[in-house]
């Protein structure tokens, strides 16, 4: 037997819930393509996103530690994949769609820069007098303008529902403007799971990567509610701490906050009454999230990062350094464009916007080519 694109399809439609977004539902592409045989629209999303240029940067892109620290701590690409493994998780335990929740994850992050936010708060500061700069519009200009990848048209041309879910990604730290996508409505279900997986990926691993690299410490987190509850949860004796031991509670963390947001989540769903796609929409606020316990707990969890963690001394001078770079290049190439490839030189002249396309440029650097980028243009030394 052959599962055809219409097999799938069928079979969304009889075992996703209500509220589900269905591929065979798709508000559909910008530009109209022939339907594929084999996988349904929003596979075909995922399946784009993997392969553009932005996604394979994201190997060598910041999330907490600079790639040039080391090869064990998270990268943006491990990050990205760990959001899109938690979220097929919940979203198969709702019974929404693992692939809309797979494709969302897997492109919520195209747009980081270099550095990690501190390289987002460099271009930000830069860009202030023609709109600012933020990731997750950088993610759907990526998507729909700036990969070039078919002929017939610029970007992926991927489903609505996809761009939606990219432009609508909220944590605490980032808050979106879907100007064009139904600001006033909340996103599908689908999208709302992607929010709270990336939530749990990097609350947890933030803690992982901090313990592993001996910025914090065991004993700092005595006291703290959720840390005593995984330690008693799993036996931890007293003074027993090790890499065996920290995998476990990195684990029994993130496999405590999923459950809690499938039972929050499914209790709500209830209450609320919520049946179908629409339903999710015009609540205008998420459905998916902590219960009010988790949410208190995880809120020191927070606030113990980031006193120790985020504002510990090597993360402050590495986000300085960053913000440093990125800014000495922006200003050089602006300076003099002659310096820039030709290929984006060329860009800057068929736009006419300059800066634009140079914090385009810089936006899809990887730590590794920016800082080899900046040595060559200041350091005389270097070989250009």
């Amino acid at each position: 037997m052959i599962y055809t694109r219409e097999k799938l399809e069928e079979i969304e439609a009889a075992t996703l819930a209500p509220y589900a977004a269905k591929s065979g539902q798709s508000r559909g592409r910008k530009y109209p393509e022939d339907e594929h045989p084999y996988r349904t629209a929003f596979q075909r999303d995922r399946d784009r996103i993997i392969h553009t240029t932005a996604f394979r940067r994201l190997e060598y892109k910041t999330q907490v530690f600079v790639n040039t620290e080391g090869d064990y701590y998270r990268t943006r690409l491990t990050h990205t994949l760990e959001v899109a493994q938690i979220a097929r998780t919940i979203a198969r335990a709702l019974g929404a769609n693992e692939d809309l929740a797979e494709a969302i994850s897997l492109a919520h992050d195209l747009g980081h820069t270099p550095f990690g936010h501190s390289g987002e708060e460099a271009l930000n500061e830069l860009m202030k007098d023609r709109g600012g700069f933020d990731h997750n519009h950088q993610s759907l200009r990526i998507v729909e303008e700036l990969e070039r990848r078919y002929p017939e048209f610029r970007g992926l041309n991927l489903t609505w529902e996809v761009r939606e879910g990219m432009i609508k990604h909220e944590t605490e730290y980032d808050k979106s403007a879907a100007v064009g996508y139904e600001p006033e409505k909340a996103a599908t279900l689908e999208a709302q799971i992607v929010n709270v997986a990336d939530e749990i990926a990097y609350n947890s691993h933030d803690l992982d990567d901090g313990l592993r690299a001996g910025i914090l410490h065991p004993d700092m987190l005595r006291g703290m509610e959720l840390w005593e509850e995984l330690l008693a949860a799993l036996n931890v004796p007293p003074g027993t701490f090790d890499e065996l031991t920290r995998h476990r509670l990195i684990r029994k963390l993130i496999g405590r906050e999923v459950t809690d947001v499938v039972q929050e989540t499914s209790r709500l769903l209830t209450e609320h009454g919520i049946r179908s796609v629409d339903d999710v929409r015009n609540l205008g606020a998420p459905i998916v999230r902590f219960s009010e316990e988790l949410r208190r707990k995880n809120r020191a969890l927070k606030d113990f990062l980031m006193r120790n963690f985020y504002r510990h001394y090597r993360m402050v001078r590495m986000s300085q350094k960053a913000k440093r770079m990125i800014g000495d290049l922006f200003h050089a190439y602006m300076s003099n464009p002659a310096q820039l490839p030709f290929s984006v030189e060329e860009r800057a002249c068929e736009t006419g916007d300059l800066a634009c396309v140079i914090c385009d440029y810089i936006a899809g650097m990887t730590d590794r080519f920016a800082i080899q980028e900046h040595q060559r243009l200041f350091d005389p030394t270097v070989q250009v």
